[in-house]
């Protein structure tokens, strides 16, 4: 289990909870000298507010003030504060409880440790009853997984050191996995990555993992690992370029997700397929208005070279495609458009599949990682016409952008049974409790839960 998470703990202080709405009646119903202290220490409930009731030599109980009680994962707070210690689940308000409570004290916990030290000992929790603290801490490893490879900067992450952290689950896990890389990567018909990645003297790559039964119903992840964005030729500006580091966030969710499913060992045959580049300047960059073919055979003429993750992901989805896989997601930190629609925190999917729509979203809701289907209009197929090849990589409207990419994706997916795209931001621009500003794992958890859901008969 991780280390925040106990089976048992003696003397442990008792974590308690409550909306303001409910705190009249809540006190009511406590031990008269813990209300008393309460009330006399100004106790309103209010959102964050966090007060420990003392005891004989030590702390009786911590209290955290829920406000409306909007934020299913607020009980992240204790963890986030309460002094090393054991501590024990007491009185929380219903949706607040159970696995829930255990995975936000989990994610309250994390800590980027690699370039400064975080001397803080963690808090321990006693796992609540009927709580299965083995799949919280596997959940909560992929999410830091992720936020570990997204927070990490690309003088330390790029497309080999991505390549090798795949290495490393896949050794973890007992699962296969091949790289095609730099020029090797024309000759094996993946133009479209090649080009993208070409400019950098870090040499491109398509990562390639596979995992369990053969027989098993086949699932594929594809992630864009673009490690570090310039823009390439179409040059981003400074401010936007200062948070590249995470325009490989697609890829380090399906590695965090691919931990979570073959940790739980889930009865299906995973697919990962990233595409692992670094879009620079230099003499041999791709410019606007070169002509590439795909791995698909369809033609892609470059409108603007900041319009690189699609263009990754299209190779790799051909790929993915051509194996038919009964679930094909793939997850990219796609576009800006999507953040202008939907913001940091619910992240657009497109589909055309009702059922897996439905059975997403209400996975996002469960799961506390919220999700909104955004439509695949086809009424702005046209959008991607060019005069001179099969597609454009920079759709000639300047309204829908995440829209026009989702449908760009979708050219290349003709055949798998269903298919989803996320357009995520990888990232978290304020603080809430369990996610701290910085790298984020968008998603996972929802599409955990429904990977799950579908198959989780063990192996």
């Amino acid at each position: 289990m991780h280390p925040s998470l106990v089976r048992t703990a003696k003397n442990a202080v008792k974590l308690h909870a409550v909306k303001a709405a409910d705190l009249k009646r809540w006190l009511a119903a406590r031990p008269k000298r813990e209300a008393n202290w309460l009330k006399s220490a100004g106790f309103a409930a209010k959102d964050g507010e966090l007060v420990l009731v003392p005891a004989a030599g030590g702390v009786a109980a911590a209290v955290l003030g829920l406000g409306k009680g909007d934020d299913p994962l607020a009980l992240a707070t204790f963890s986030e504060n309460l002094p090393h210690g054991a501590y024990a689940l007491g009185d929380v308000p219903e949706g607040f409880g159970g696995a829930r409570a255990a995975l936000a004290w989990t994610l309250g916990t994390y800590r980027f440790a690699r370039y400064r030290k975080h001397t803080r000992e963690i808090p321990k929790l006693a796992v609540p009853q009927g709580v299965d603290g083995e799949e919280v801490s596997r959940v909560a490893e992929g999410v830091f997984l992720t936020r570990d490879l997204v927070n990490t900067p690309s003088n330390d992450m790029g497309p080999e050191e991505l390549g090798e952290a795949a290495r490393d689950l896949a050794k973890r896990h007992g699962a296969k996995i091949s790289f095609i890389i730099g020029d090797t990567l024309l000759k094996a018909n993946y133009p479209l990555i090649h080009a993208v990645g070409r400019a950098s003297t870090r040499a491109p790559r398509l990562i390639d993992l596979h995992w369990g039964r053969p027989g098993a119903p086949k699932v594929t992840l594809v992630g864009k690992g673009v490690c570090f964005d310039s823009g390439g030729l179409d040059l981003k500006s400074s401010a936007n370029m200062l948070t590249m580091k995470k325009d490989m966030g697609g890829a380090a969710l399906v590695l965090g997700l691919a931990h979570m499913i073959m940790g739980a060992k889930l009865d299906l045959r995973l697919r990962v397929l990233i595409p692992a580049v670094e879009n620079s300047v230099s003499g041999n960059a791709y410019r606007p208005g070169d002509v590439f073919p795909s791995r698909k055979g369809l033609t892609v003429e470059i409108g603007n070279t900041d319009a690189e993750g699609r263009l990754v992901l299209a190779d790799a989805l051909a790929e993915a495609d051509s194996e038919t896989p009964e679930l094909l997601i793939d997850v990219a930190t796609l576009t800006g458009a999507a953040r202008a629609a939907t913001g940091m925190e619910l992240p657009p999917f497109f589909t055309d599949d009702e059922t897996l729509a439905a059975d997403l979203a209400r996975a996002g809701t469960e799961a506390c990682d919220p999700v909104w289907r955004l439509p695949l209009w086809r009424g702005y197929e046209n959008t991607l016409a060019s005069p001179i090849a099969d597609l454009t990589n920079n759709p000639h409207y300047g309204l829908a952008g995440a829209i026009t990419a989702a449908l760009f994706l979708n050219r290349f997916v003709e055949r798998a049974k269903s298919w989803v795209h996320l357009d995520i931001p990888a990232w978290n621009d304020r603080p809430r409790p369990g996610r701290r500003v910085g790298a984020e794992a968008n998603t996972a958890r929802a599409l955990y839960a429904l990977i799950a859901a579908r198959y989780g008969a063990k192996a």
